[in-house]
């Protein structure tokens, strides 16, 4: 996460009722949160901000979303960061490019706010357990010596 105490997400969606609810739901909830409605407002927020999450709509007036988060990804300390997607097509081509860009999840317009909010989490704790599990192992695991436990039944 960012140098703050609170996680950082940038919200990117063309749509300013869609924009304006999902900040609203993340600002209450007390993440950090910052706007952007245009390609060119994403990609200057991702250079100047310490970002911990991209939730993005998919079609940015015109523009695919996963455009937009591939030049968020080829910022150097940008490269990692997690992204969402937020559409209201379900269609099984779109779920598709979703998984293959990456995304660590897609949120189904219009939203459950506890929905957002439970997704969020996820997204930003995950890659963040995996790299304390990496660099700070509690035990060791290796399939050749793992056994379940037994059963005193």
């Amino acid at each position: 996460m960012s140098s703050v105490d609170r996680p950082v997400i940038l919200v990117i969606d063309a749509d300013p009722l869609s924009l304006t609810a999902t900040s609203a739901v993340l600002h209450v909830a007390n993440y950090e949160v910052h706007c952007a409605a245009s390609r060119e407002a994403a990609l200057k927020a991702a250079r100047n901000l310490g970002l911990d999450l991209v939730v993005c709509d998919l079609d940015i007036a015109g523009i695919e979303g996963y455009s937009i988060t591939e030049e968020i990804h080829q910022i150097p300390e940008r490269h990692d960061v997690p992204v969402m997607y937020s559409s209201s097509c379900q269609q099984s081509e779109v779920i598709r490019k979703r998984h293959a860009s990456g995304a660590v999840y897609h949120l189904r317009k219009p939203f459950d706010p506890q929905v957002l909010l439970e997704l969020v989490e996820k997204a930003l704790w995950m890659p963040h357990l995996i790299q304390t599990r990496i660099s700070q192992p509690h035990f060791k695991f290796s399939p050749n010596t793992f056994s379940p436990p037994s059963s005193t039944v």
